[in-house]
């Protein structure tokens, strides 16, 4: 149903907005390059360097220190059992599900000046996200770092090393994870 949904969604955008390529300009704040180690690295490459951690912390901080994140991860494993104390298992399910949805657009708003926007890009994504997810272990937010840091090592590694055949690269590593470690890199931690 979720796939059929997405599908009748992206067709309504081809025809409000058409099936062309689109493209975000870099904000005129971030315009420009620092020189580090002779090389140019663009603004806002620096900038993303800096928020995407600090997204995390916050994110790690919400889930592990607040009682909010405390009551969402009790209702992630036994929401009956949180419902039967008194909590409202709705509201923290719309919660997560909304603070999530914003760090999804946040996410997308951040990388769309570095990347054409395209309909269908979102399989690609998707993907890609799932084989980040299955190298860190799922149920680890620093394994979506860690498996995202590999992920795209190896991918940069692959295309540096053997073009044609670069985009394979992030699978054998998803393969060697799974074989070495078949619940990721650093599994569950709830």
């Amino acid at each position: 149903l979720t796939f059929s949904f997405a599908l009748i969604l992206g067709d309504l955008v081809k025809i409000v907005w058409g099936p062309e390529y689109r493209s975000v300009t870099v904000p005129a704040f971030f315009q420009g390059s620092a020189e580090i180690f002779g090389l140019p690295l663009p603004w806002y490459n620096l900038f993303l360097l800096i928020i995407g951690p600090c997204i995390a912390v916050f994110l790690w901080l919400v889930i592990n220190r607040t009682n909010l994140g405390k009551i969402a991860r009790a209702a992630a494993v036994d929401g009956e059992m949180v419902g039967a104390v008194g909590i409202n298992t709705g509201w923290v399910f719309a919660f997560t599900f909304a603070l999530g949805s914003f760090l999804a657009g946040l996410g997308g708003a951040l990388i769309a000046p570095m990347v054409n926007i395209s309909l269908g890009m979102d399989h690609s994504l998707i993907m890609e996200t799932f084989l980040i997810v299955i190298i860190g272990g799922l149920g680890n937010m620093w394994g979506a770092l860690l498996g995202s840091l590999i992920f795209g090592m190896t991918q940069s590694l692959g295309i540096l090393v053997w073009p044609q055949f670069g985009i394979v690269f992030p699978y054998l590593a998803v393969v060697v994870v799974l074989v070495v470690r078949p619940r990721g890199l650093l599994g569950s931690t709830w």
